[in-house]
């Protein structure tokens, strides 16, 4: 049986959600928890009883997340101020030439932004683009597609990027899974919505590079093998930890104490730790910088890790909330009957959130607060992962004037509105329906 009243509390903290940050434009971390408050009291939770869910939807979700972010955030910066990133681009874009430049582009932003921040990334390599269109006299949108399709779909799917890290801990999906299926998934992706679509829309627009102050050049690169191998040190430690703990190794194979030790030297908070001493040491002492340098970096990296880290709380709060008032329970048996696909609903939810509001983190926490407590005990970490791709998918659809990103695109592509709309915008939906279409595909597979 369905219950109307809780039916009609989620819907009214929705609706006060989006009023405040679309309308009132107060911070979506304040707006998460007024909307999780309203959700409790129009459901005729007590008083006390809804202070004590905040406090615990906040402290279940940050205990993981917090120091995931905060670790990333570090990793990330240091590498884009050793000058890591543009070196990796350099290297791909003299090995694949300029007639192939576009798929050098696409490599560069799906690596580029596992370790650094969406935005950052594309303002760092933004000159990179501005160069071959000047050499080539092409438009600037097939070089522009293609980097910002690999940046948004790493920064979507793939961990330690802040959203997906965020929607696997508050639906308890395994990290080394996410990671997986966000490679298998983004690959299909990236090159639809990347060199393929860049080459179509290219040909409609043309846009010259804008004349604009470059900032100079570093003198000296760190090692490309370097870069890739220190990137790829904590995603192969998570993936092999998720290896070990899989059906492939019997609960004999591997002596427990030695078991042990690989899973915590395999666990993200490990992982990262490791990638953070390597990447201080060879891309920072080793190269010269003061430690006091660093320090500052790393320092301010943190800014915008504190944003993600408390909007990722709040939307372990709004989770919370369903769980206890029940809603998530009636909803699961709902669906459930009905016959409608959880992966379906997830992406659909993130749809909506992201559409109406922008943000695509927001998009992402909200839908995994929504879809957390439909999830029954005997959901398999497979399916977890792919939910949260999915979820991922639906948050990434349809950037337009009330997306950050679709002013930072326009504004550096020196494009206007319209054309932002017919390249960067129907860019995010063929990113949104291919990774989706690959998800449900993949969930019929495996």
């Amino acid at each position: 049986m369905i219950d109307f009243t809780l039916i009609a509390a989620v819907f009214i903290g929705i609706v006060i959600l989006l009023f405040l940050i679309l309308k009132l434009k107060i911070p979506a971390f304040i707006a998460l928890l007024i909307a999780s408050i309203a959700v409790g009291v129009f459901s005729g939770m007590d008083p006390l009883e809804i202070i004590t869910t905040i406090k615990e939807g906040m402290g279940s979700t940050l205990g993981f997340v917090a120091t995931v972010v905060g670790l990333g955030a570090i990793f990330g910066a240091i590498l884009e101020h050793s000058g890591g990133a543009e070196a990796l681009a350099n290297y791909l874009l003299h090995k694949f030439g300029e007639k192939n430049a576009s798929w050098a582009l696409v490599i560069t932003g799906f690596f580029i932004a596992i370790p650094v921040f969406f935005d950052v990334a594309f303002i760092i390599l933004v000159p990179l683009i501005y160069s071959l269109q000047r050499k080539t006299k092409k438009s600037l949108l097939l070089y522009a597609i293609p980097l910002l399709a690999g940046l948004a779909i790493t920064h979507a799917f793939i961990p330690p990027t802040p959203g997906p890290v965020a929607v696997a801990d508050i639906l308890k999906a395994d990290l080394g899974w996410v990671i997986l299926f966000g490679f298998i998934v983004g690959i299909p992706t990236a090159v639809v919505s990347g060199p393929l679509f860049a080459k179509h829309i290219s040909n409609k627009i043309f846009v010259a590079a804008p004349k604009i102050e470059q900032k100079q050049a570093l003198q000296n690169y760190p090692a490309v093998g370097l870069i890739l191998a220190i990137i790829g040190i904590p995603i192969a430690l998570i993936v092999s930890n998720t290896v070990l703990n899989s059906p492939l190794f019997a609960e004999d194979t591997i002596p427990v104490n030695i078991k042990n030790w690989l899973q915590m030297i395999g666990h993200p908070f490990s992982a990262l730790i490791i990638a953070n001493l390597i990447a201080w040491y060879l891309l920072g002492i080793k190269r010269g910088y003061h430690k006091e340098t660093l320090s500052k970096i790393t320092t301010k990296s943190m800014e915008a890790a504190g944003i993600i880290i408390l909007l990722t709380g709040a939307g372990g709060v709004f989770k919370q909330v369903l769980i206890n008032t029940g809603t998530g329970v009636m909803l699961a048996n709902y669906f459930a009957d009905k016959g409608i696909s959880i992966l379906f609903f997830a992406f659909l939810a993130a749809v909506v959130v992201r559409v109406l509001q922008g943000s695509s983190t927001v998009a992402m926490i909200t839908a995994a607060g929504i879809t957390a407590p439909l999830l029954a005990d005997t959901i398999t970490e497979i399916d977890k992962a792919l939910l949260v791709i999915a979820i991922a998918a639906g948050a990434s659809i349809m950037s337009h004037v009330n997306d950050s990103g679709f002013w930072l695109v326009s504004k550096y592509l020196n494009i206007d509105e319209k054309q932002t709309f017919k390249s960067w915008s129907v860019m995010t939906i063929l990113l949104s329906l291919v990774g989706f279409t690959s998800v449900m595909i993949l969930s019929l597979i495996v």
